[in-house]
């Protein structure tokens, strides 16, 4: 099974095993992968070989861990273009994939200095906090947080939300989505989002803030979002 006299460090020995029966859908994709101890068995190491092994794998999005369940194959991941806005759920129509949301935050307040900043607006006008957690075919793929200035938005319901922002804004409000500017950052997941998106403290999160701009030049929406690394990812 694998070469312990070989220069080739077992557990990536272990690694391209797991990669192999993957390639040759012996594990097929969402499946659950045998126990540590199984594997231990199997490949006649100890089990904090097995760990690193799998923990590689698990960091490069190969395989992913769910609490409380096990280790399992992950579902390829899911694709965005850096250069152009596209609506989460158009996205996902994309790919094949059905999208919903799960609404935790729906709620008119006042804009902090920073989200004022960001629409251009006065701190004094009123502007939607939307979070939602998106998944794509029930998987939780990120939580994203939008803030809409009310007077570009004006008769948003929960249906909209549920549906799409972006098609909302371009059909029911009649304005041409224009340019965005965007950051992204690398962060460990905190416990409440490791919590909303089914993984583990820490695993890795990407952090999008972005400002969506109309045709017109005027911001329409500055979000905040966290999708889980293991079932996302840009591409330019």
């Amino acid at each position: 099974m694998i070469n312990k006299e070989s220069p080739i460090p077992m557990y990536y020995q272990i690694q391209e095993h797991i990669r192999e029966n993957i390639k040759q859908k012996k594990w097929l994709m969402g499946e659950a992968i045998p126990s540590e101890r199984i594997l231990t068995e199997q490949f006649g190491v100890s089990r904090m070989t097995i760990r690193q092994a799998v923990q590689g794998l698990v960091d490069e999005g190969i395989l992913m861990r769910k609490r409380g369940s096990g280790t399992y194959v992950s579902n390829e991941k899911v694709q965005q273009p850096l250069k152009e806005i596209t609506s989460f759920t158009k996205l996902m129509e994309q790919r094949g994939m059905k999208a919903s949301s799960n609404i935790t935050v729906f709620s008119i307040r006042k804009p902090n200095e920073v989200e004022a900043e960001q629409l251009e607006i006065n701190m004094s006008e009123d502007v939607y906090h939307i979070e939602r957690i998106r998944l794509g075919d029930q998987i939780p793929i990120a939580i994203e947080t939008s803030i809409v200035p009310c007077k570009l938005a004006e008769g948003l319901t929960n249906e909209d939300i549920q549906n799409s922002l972006y098609e909302f804004i371009e059909v029911k409000k009649g304005q041409a989505l224009g340019e965005a500017k965007q950051s992204i950052e690398a962060i460990g997941a905190s416990k409440r989002v490791a919590e909303l998106l089914d993984l583990d403290i820490d695993s890795p999160i990407l952090q999008i803030e972005r400002v969506a701009i109309l045709k017109t030049g005027s911001p329409f929406e500055y979000v905040r979002s966290q999708y889980a690394g293991s079932r996302f990812k840009f591409y330019l």
